[in-house]
């Protein structure tokens, strides 16, 4: 049985139901986790470009939170160019926070990245430590969620390290964990008491990237080679095995990598 939360004259009391908005709500994580929610009975908005929502123009957002309880940040942006991402996670968020704040939400949640502030060579990590700080700043209660890297972004780091046949990457350790166990935590922290603070998720074991991405393309039947290469970087930072893994204290996530990829890859 799950504790539901309403918010009532900007507190949180025991109840049934309670209305949350997902921005970004027709992506991976947010379409996963609008479903969890609704499962657990509360009254979900996915709010997206497509359902006229848009972050960066405000166009919508205060019509999708009037009377939202908790708004649950997971989008991204469609450019990972230095440049495009810095404006996109500050222009969206600044957005947000001025929404969120008229409209009296009383715990806006957003997904961040384990080791986003250890990667300062890396343009998306800086992107969201800049997001991370805006909501630190505002008025309005939070609990930001930092996520290890997602089981089913192995393949585009495979991409990102392959030149011909081979898969050079660095043999530094992840703690990668599944979308669905992402979005059930997700959940979990949208209707608990903002923390004001950050909260770590990861799955639950630690491996190092190249047998990682190894194992991942083997039960692919992908013939690429993976070589560890302490000189490789990731997505243009240099890694170590604290870089990407987390603190003393994370929530650690069910989803083991050889569960995921058996129920993940088509039985052939």
């Amino acid at each position: 049985m799950h504790l539901t939360l309403v918010r009532m004259a900007g507190d949180y009391r025991k109840g049934s139901c309670m209305k949350i908005v997902i921005i970004g709500g027709s992506g991976l994580i947010g379409t996963k986790l609008v479903n969890q929610l609704r499962e657990r009975g509360h009254e979900t908005l996915a709010a997206s470009p497509s359902s006229g929502v848009n972050t960066l123009t405000g166009v919508g957002l205060a019509e999708a939170l009037a009377g939202a309880a908790v708004v649950v940040d997971v989008t991204n942006s469609p450019s990972f160019e230095d440049a495009a991402v810095l404006s996109f996670f500050e222009t969206s968020t600044r957005n947000l926070l001025r929404a969120a704040a008229d409209a009296g939400v009383g715990h806006y949640v957003a997904l961040s990245v384990v080791g986003a502030d250890r990667l300062p060579d890396s343009g998306f990590m800086r992107a969201k430590v800049a997001q991370e700080a805006l909501i630190r700043s505002a008025t309005v209660p939070y609990t930001i969620v930092r996520a290890t890297q997602f089981f089913e972004f192995l393949g585009a780091i495979a991409g990102s390290g392959t030149d011909g046949g081979v898969v050079r990457l660095p043999p530094a350790r992840m703690q990668p964990i599944a979308a669905d166990d992402v979005a059930a935590a997700l959940a979990d922290v949208a209707v608990e008491t903002p923390v004001h603070g950050m909260v770590e998720l990861a799955g639950p074991e630690p491996l190092p990237m190249d047998e990682l991405v190894r194992r991942f393309l083997r039960a692919h039947q992908d013939t690429r080679q993976v070589v560890a290469d302490v000189h490789a970087h990731y997505f243009g930072a240099a890694l170590n095995d604290q870089s990407l893994t987390p603190g003393d204290s994370p929530r650690l996530a069910p989803t083991r990598l050889e569960d995921w990829l058996s129920r993940s890859i088509p039985q052939r």
